[in-house]
C-alpha cells in the first residue's frame, strides 16, 4: 500500500509494520490526513487474512507530539461559521462529530479483532499517547529521550481521544486523576511501574519485541473489553470509590479555584465514564471535549501557550537576513546567583562558557552552582556523573577579562548598580573583539543609558533572565535606542540555543515584565495598608489565577530590592511617581525591621527549615483592620488582574511592546499572569475593551488614579476594538 505519512510493510510471519514518518516535518503530528491513512491501515490489516497484526512505530527521533492544534482551531472557526449560516444545532452536530472522530478511530483500532502494538522511542504525547493506549501492547525504548504523557491540560484542554477513560481503567483512580491534572511527561521506567505501558527495552529491540508479542497474542483484547474486568479502584459508588471522589473534588477546587474548565471536565468525564461501558464512556468524554474546545479559556491558552509561544521560539521576531550564530564560546561576567544560572543553562546547551568575577574564589563559587544543580539531577536519577563532568568541563572560571577574547557573546550579570555596571562594561569592551555582541542582564536599568559605556552601542542589547534562571522559561530581550538587527539576531539565537522562550521589547524603565509584576506587588502592599487581612490578600490573588500571592512573591525577589527600585524611581521621576503608602510600608519592613524576605529568613513571611508562615507582626502594621466577611472578593481579584493588564496596555501604547503575542506569552511565562486568561492582553480582549475600560473607571473612582485607563484603551473602547484585531501579529518566520 502507498501512503504519504506511513511506510507500510509486512514480514514473512505476517506481522505488519506501520512506520509513521510524515514528510517535510521535524515531528509527526496528527491531522486529518494522518487520521485518514491510519483508518486505511486498520481496514487493510483487518481485511487481509495473511496479516496477523500490526506494529506502529516512528521513523523520526520522536514518536509524535500529538494532535495539530491548528486543526482544532480550524474546527472552532468552522463551528462559528456554521452557527451564523445554519444555526446552533447543525453547527453543534458538526462540531461533535468532527471532534469525536479521533476517539472513534482509536476505538475502531482497539476493537478491530487483530492485535496492534505501539513501539515508542522519543516523545509520545497527547493524541499520540492516546493512540498507544488504544493499542493492545505498548513498549517504550529505555532512552533518556523517551517520554510519554497527556499534557493537554497545560493548554486548556483535556485528553479527548480516550485518554481519560483508558488511563482511569489502567491505574488507581486517584493516581489517574493526578496524572491527568498535572500533564507531566513520564519516563519509561515510571510509565511501566504505573501500568501505562507493558514493557521497556533497548531502542533497537522494541519493534521486534512488539512483533514477538503479536505472534504470541493473536486474539488480543483491551482489558476492559474482557469478561470479568474490574476497575482498579472498584466501582465509583463503592466504599473505596467514595473515599476518592469527595477529596478529589475538594483538591480540584483548591488547586484551580474553578478557573480551568478542562480540569473540571476531567473530573466529570472520569467520574461519569467509570460508571459506563467503554463505548458510552468514550461518548461522554467526547461530549465534554467538544464543550471544552469551545470555551474561551481553551481558545486563549491554545493561542498563547502553544501557537504564539511556538512562533516566538521559532524566530517570529528574528531579523530574516542575518545568518544564524552557532555558539562555540560565550562569556558571563558576574558569578553571582544570576550569572551562575546563566552559565549553567549555556553549558547545559553544549556551549563553552568563560565565567569571570573579581577573583578566582568568586568565579569558582559560581561554577560550583552548576556542580550543585547537576548533583541534584544525579540524585533524582535524571543525569549521570559523566553528564556532570562533561558540563563542568565546559565552564572556565577566571578573574582575567582577557579570557573573553574570541567569545561570540558576552553577558554582563553583575550587581544591579549603575556605577558597578559601568566599570564592568568598560573592562569587557577592552577585551572583546569588534564583532562580539555585549548584553546586559539587568532588570531595571535602561539599556540605552548602559550602552553609553560601550563604544559600539549598535552591538549592545539587554538580555533579562528571570530567577531562578534554570527553571524560568522566559527571557526578555531589550532593544536600546541604537541596538541594531545583528545584536538582536545573536541574542535570539542564544535564547533558542538554551531552549528558552524570548520576547523582544523596546527600552524603558522596568521594560515589560517588571512593569506589570511590580504593579501586582504594589497592589498587595496597598491592600495591606488598607487593612485587608494578609491571608486574604494572598489567597484571593491565587483565586484570581496568580501562582503565588504578592506578599510571597515580594519575599522571593527581596524586599530591599523593591525598596531600592522605589527610591531610584522617586529620585529620577519625583515624589508623584511613587505611592507614599507603599513607601511607608517598605521603609518599616526593610529599614526599620530589617525584614528583607526569604534571603534573610524574614519578610512578610517567617521562614523555617520546613516551611513558611505569614508573619504575625503584619497585623500590628495595619492602622485599620477590615473584616474579611465585608470585603468583595471579586473586586479584589479584579484589582490584581486589571492593574497588570492595564500596565500591559500602556506598554503597547508606548511601543515598548510591538507584538501582542509577546505581552501574552511574556506575562504568563515571566510572572505567572493567570494562564487561563491567555495573558494580559487576551484578558482585556476576552472582557472587551469597552467593559475593561468601565471596570478600570470603577476601580479608579474607588481606589485611585493608578486604575485610570490610558488613551489607547479609551480609543479602542469606543468601537470595542480588540488588541488581536487592531494589532494582528505578523505571520511567524518559517
Amino acid at each position: 500500500m502507498n501512503f504519504t505519512h506511513f511506510r507500510f510493510e509486512t514480514d514473512a510471519d505476517g506481522i505488519a509494520l506501520a512506520t509513521w514518518d510524515s514528510p517535510a516535518r521535524s515531528m509527526n503530528v496528527i491531522d486529518q490526513n494522518v487520521m485518514a491513512e491510519l483508518n486505511q491501515i486498520i481496514d487493510h490489516v483487518v481485511g487481509t487474512e495473511t496479516i496477523k497484526g500490526c506494529v506502529i512505530t516512528s521513523g523520526k527521533e520522536a514518536f509524535s507530539g500529538g494532535a495539530d492544534l491548528t486543526m482544532l482551531q480550524g474546527l472552532g472557526m468552522e463551528y462559528a461559521r456554521l452557527v451564523k449560516t445554519r444555526g446552533d444545532e447543525p453547527a453543534m452536530a458538526f462540531f461533535f462529530e468532527a471532534t469525536a472522530r479521533l476517539s472513534l478511530l482509536y476505538r475502531k483500532l482497539e476493537t478491530c479483532g487483530k492485535p496492534f502494538a505501539a513501539a515508542v522511542h522519543g516523545t509520545c504525547l497527547g493524541g499520540a499517547f492516546e493512540l498507544a493506549l488504544a493499542c493492545h501492547f505498548r513498549i517504550l525504548s529505555d532512552s533518556d529521550k523517551t517520554r510519554v504523557g497527556l499534557p493537554e491540560i497545560k493548554v486548556g484542554l483535556f485528553p479527548g481521544a480516550g485518554g481519560t477513560q483508558r488511563v482511569a481503567r489502567l491505574m488507581q483512580t486517584g493516581d489517574a486523576l493526578q496524572m491527568l491534572f498535572k500533564g507531566d511527561q513520564i519516563k519509561p521506567a515510571v510509565a511501566r511501574s504505573m501500568g501505562l505501558v507493558h514493557a521497556v527495552g533497548p531502542r533497537d529491540g522494541i519493534v521486534q519485541a512488539a512483533k514477538d508479542w503479536i505472534k504470541a497474542n493473536p486474539a488480543a483484547k483491551a482489558p476492559w473489553d474482557m469478561e470479568g474486568y474490574k476497575l482498579p479502584s472498584n466501582k465509583v459508588h463503592s466504599a473505596q470509590g467514595m473515599m476518592i471522589w469527595p477529596p478529589a473534588n475538594a483538591i480540584y477546587r483548591r488547586e484551580t479555584s474553578d478557573n480551568y474548565p478542562a480540569a473540571k471536565a476531567i473530573l466529570k468525564a472520569v467520574y461519569e465514564g467509570l460508571q459506563l461501558p467503554m463505548d458510552l464512556a468514550l461518548r461522554v468524554e467526547s461530549r465534554y471535549f467538544a464543550q471544552i474546545l469551545r470555551t474561551p479559556e481553551a481558545a486563549a491558552m491554545i493561542r498563547s501557550l502553544f501557537l504564539s509561544k511556538g512562533e516566538l521560539e521559532k524566530g517570529a521576531r528574528r531579523p530574516p537576513d542575518i545568518p544564524p550564530t552557532r555558539f562555540k564560546r560565550i562569556g558571563v561576567v558576574g558569578a553571582g546567583f544570576m550569572g551562575a544560572g546563566i552559565t549553567y543553562v549555556a553549558a547545559q546547551a553544549g556551549i563553552s562558557v568563560v565565567l569571570i568575577d573579581r577573583d578566582m574564589e568568586a568565579a569558582e563559587k559560581g561554577k560550583a552552582y552548576s556542580h550543585k544543580l547537576m548533583s541534584d539531577q544525579i540524585m533524582k536519577g535524571r543525569a549521570k556523573s559523566a553528564d556532570r563532568d562533561a558540563l563542568l568541563a565546559r565552564i572556565t572560571p577566571s578573574a582575567d577579562y582577557a579570557q573573553l577574547r574570541g567569545c561570540d557573546l558576552v553577558i554582563e550579570a553583575v550587581f544591579e548598580d549603575r556605577a558597578v555596571k559601568e566599570t564592568v562594561i568598560r573592562k569587557i569592551a577592552e577585551n572583546i573583539g569588534r564583532k562580539t555582541i555585549l548584553a546586559s542582564n539587568t532588570s531595571t536599568l535602561p539599556i540605552s543609558s548602559l550602552s553609553e559605556y560601550f563604544e559600539r552601542p549598535s552591538q549592545f542589547i539587554g538580555i533579562h533572565f528571570f530567577s531562578p534562571v534554570e527553571k524560568m522559561l522566559l527571557v526578555e530581550l531589550i532593544l536600546g535606542k541604537r541596538t541594531k538587527d545583528r545584536a538582536l539576531a545573536v541574542a535570539l539565537d542564544f535564547v533558542r540555543a538554551i531552549r528558552k522562550t524570548p520576547i523582544v521589547v523596546n527600552d524603558c524603565r522596568g521594560f515589560f515584565a517588571n512593569r506589570c509584576v511590580l504593579n501586582y506587588i504594589r497592589e498587595g502592599h496597598l491592600m495591606l495598608a488598607e487593612g485587608v487581612p494578609p491571608a486574604m490578600i494572598e489567597n484571593v490573588a491565587k483565586m484570581a489565577g496568580m501562582p503565588v500571592g504578592p506578599l510571597s512573591l515580594n519575599d522571593e525577589v527581596a524586599l530591599d530590592l523593591g525598596w531600592k527600585i522605589l527610591q531610584a524611581t522617586k529620585k529620577d521621576l519625583g515624589e508623584a511617581s511613587i505611592d507614599a503608602r507603599q513607601e511607608a510600608l517598605l521603609k518599616t519592613m526593610v529599614v526599620d525591621l530589617q525584614r528583607l524576605g526569604r534571603k534573610n529568613g524574614k519578610g512578610f513571611y517567617d521562614y523555617a527549615e520546613k516551611g513558611k508562615a505569614l508573619w504575625p507582626g503584619l497585623a500590628a502594621l495595619q492602622k485599620v483592620k477590615l473584616n474579611a466577611d465585608t470585603l468583595d472578593v471579586q473586586e479584589l481579584k479584579d484589582r490584581f488582574l486589571a492593574i497588570q493588564a492595564l500596565e500591559a496596555a500602556r506598554t503597547v501604547e508606548e511601543k515598548v511592546i510591538v507584538d501582542v503575542r509577546e505581552a501574552d506569552v511574556g506575562s504568563i511565562l515571566g510572572f505567572g499572569f493567570a494562564p487561563y486568561t491567555g495573558g494580559t492582553l487576551s484578558y482585556i480582549d476576552r472582557m472587551g475593551t469597552k467593559a475593561f475600560v468601565a471596570l478600570c473607571n470603577k476601580l479608579a473612582r474607588k481606589h485611585g488614579n493608578r486604575f485610570q485607563p490610558n488613551r489607547l484603551l479609551k480609543q479602542m473602547a469606543k468601537t470595542n476594538e480588540s488588541f488581536y484585531g487592531r494589532f494582528a501579529p505578523k505571520k511567524a518566520a518559517a
